[in-house]
């Protein structure tokens, strides 16, 4: 007599479940997993297998999605005379800001030590290569590989990035000869977001599993450092926002800060709200507009920032390192801190567009240093809190990118009243 609506309530369950945002899923796993280490104690070690197995499904998406996303980033810039120009400028501009959000992201990183304290085993395979970190010299010597192929096997990721970046910047060069290639780049691109979309389904479970081991060891100590986290990344945003993007608005664009961001306020609670720098490309067209860009700048420019403009997540990045070589006890060197710097500014030419992006990026950048990769779950459950500011920042860079570009140009009206 009860087997209907039982059948019945589980199906209702269901279906609510499937409507629930990935970002909610996460965070709900998170805070189950933690009630159920709490209550299982010791035995929660019974599902770390299963959150094992979600962390070597994102390790399985890391190098084949850096290679061929890259590819796609640095070919969709090809333009001649004037756009190629603007490419250019537009690249060092975006690569340099984001090389300055990384080392804002490591500072306060430091600074907050949010992962002091926790002393989590470190996995036999992530001690080996932190504890023998090559010098920053031979770092950058080896950065360039002598077999790709071999780089590519070996997961060897500044490698991977410096042999994607040169292809494809030959493939832009021979010009129609390299649209085939260019062509399947995009079609390996295209099913490696999808197959990231798939893997981020499981990141629930994972994470649920992964938090359930962590509170089973540590209980209710592990909130503590997730809270200074919070904190970094959004003093580190608003660092970034208002005192670097103010300085070089007034020094590149000769514009008044205040007034700046009081135009483009409205792509700013758009980016906070929907935590998509491509769901914010309209409203940043329009701010754009307000500021007095010409559209002929702003149409090339802001699409190309939503795609290679990352120091919002760089930042997180920066933060998320550091907390998670704290709480395992690493002591990083200068050499990794550089190292950290470098992949982070490199990659973020082709993670935009990915579901999930910070998260992979946050596994690029800890593969790249020998960090264990169970640090993810860790920031997991509160990543989408984290993703409203880093976006933000995002959308912001690429406004504050437009108008000083537009300035170099003669194409920014400063006439325009908000």
């Amino acid at each position: 007599m009860t087997a209907g609506p039982t059948v019945s309530n589980s199906v209702s369950l269901l279906k609510r479940w499937g409507t629930v945002p990935l970002w909610g899923k996460i965070l709900l796993g998170m805070a189950l997993g933690m009630l159920t280490g709490i209550a299982l104690g010791e035995h929660a070690a019974y599902l770390k297998p299963l959150g094992t197995l979600f962390v070597n499904t994102i390790k399985m998406l890391i190098v084949p999605l850096v290679f061929c996303s890259l590819i796609v980033g640095i070919t969709s810039m090809q333009d001649t005379q004037k756009m190629g120009r603007i490419g250019i400028k537009s690249l060092g501009f975006y690569l340099g800001t984001t090389s300055v959000a990384i080392t804002i992201g490591l500072a306060f990183g430091h600074w907050f030590a949010p992962g002091a304290g926790l002393s989590l085993p470190l996995p036999e395979m992530a001690s080996s290569p932190v504890q023998q970190a090559p010098s920053f010299v031979d770092t950058l010597v080896a950065i360039v590989p002598e077999n790709p192929v071999a780089a590519l096997a070996q997961g060897q990721i500044l490698q991977v990035i410096v042999f994607a970046v040169a292809l494809g910047i030959s493939l832009v060069m021979i010009g129609e000869r390299g649209r085939p290639a260019i062509a399947v780049f995009e079609s390996l691109a295209e099913a490696m977001f999808k197959l990231t979309d798939l893997v981020m389904r499981l990141a629930p479970y994972g994470v649920f599993a992964l938090m359930a081991w962590v509170a089973g060891l540590y209980g209710w100590e592990v909130l503590q450092p997730l809270l200074k986290v919070i904190v970094a990344v959004y003093l580190g945003c608003m660092l970034h926002i208002f005192g670097f993007y103010g300085l070089v608005l007034a020094l590149g664009a000769r514009l008044n800060p205040l007034q700046f961001f009081k135009k483009i306020s409205d792509a700013m609670a758009v980016a906070y709200t929907t935590s998509s720098s491509a769901g914010s490309l309209p409203a940043s067209m329009k701010c754009a507009e307000r500021v007095g860009v010409n559209k002929r700048i702003s149409s090339f420019v802001l699409p190309l920032g939503t795609t290679i403009n990352m120091d919002g997540t760089a930042l997180y990045q920066g933060v998320c390192a550091l907390f998670v070589a704290q709480a395992f006890g690493v002591d990083l060197t200068m050499s990794q801190y550089l190292t950290i710097i470098a992949t982070a500014t490199l990659a973020s030419i082709g993670t935009a567009g990915v579901p999930g992006a910070g998260l992979v990026m946050l596994t690029l950048v800890l593969t790249t240093v020998g960090l264990p990769l169970e640090g993810v779950a860790l920031v997991a459950g509160i990543d989408r809190i984290l993703d409203m500011a880093r976006t933000v920042v995002n959308v912001s860079g690429d406004l504050v990118a437009t108008s000083v570009i537009a300035r170099s140009e003669g194409e920014l009206d400063t006439r325009v009243e908000a």
